[in-house]
């Protein structure tokens, strides 16, 4: 295994986690904004802000076992399923890309959630299960 493997990828999951908290914090501390967000780019509308609070808990429980690395192909998979959905939700403000630069971090955070998805084995800096994966 390449020496600066494992540190790399904890770096990767820090960093995609960050990320989730204050969308996380977002839904918990600001359901309103969360409402506004899901009815824009996902067309669910009329949900309470309780709804959101309760996703934003459940959220939250998420990105902390997937924060310390457990259960990785679920939470691993989880994360880049629910960024993958949040990236091409908003594929519409990509047709205007001057107009909406900020969306173009969705892209690279969604390499990386693939990269840290498919290099999970290797990913041994964590609480999770211990392997010793052999490149191939």
């Amino acid at each position: 295994m390449p020496k600066h493997l494992p540190l790399s990828l904890l770096l990767l999951r820090i960093g995609i986690f960050i990320v989730f908290l204050f969308w996380t914090l977002d839904k918990i501390f600001h359901p309103d904004h969360a409402a506004n967000v899901f009815s824009k780019f996902y067309g669910l509308e009329a949900m309470g802000e309780t709804i959101f609070i309760a996703i934003g808990v459940a959220q939250l429980m998420l990105i902390l076992m997937f924060a310390v690395g457990l259960f990785k192909t679920w939470t691993y998979g989880a994360i880049l399923l629910l960024h993958a959905m949040s990236t091409f939700s908003t594929f519409g403000l990509y047709l205007t890309p001057f107009d909406n630069l900020l969306f173009f971090a969705a892209w690279p955070m969604l390499a990386a959630c693939i990269a840290l998805f498919l290099m999970r084995d290797w990913d041994t800096l964590s609480l999770g299960k211990k392997t010793s994966p052999t490149l191939s």
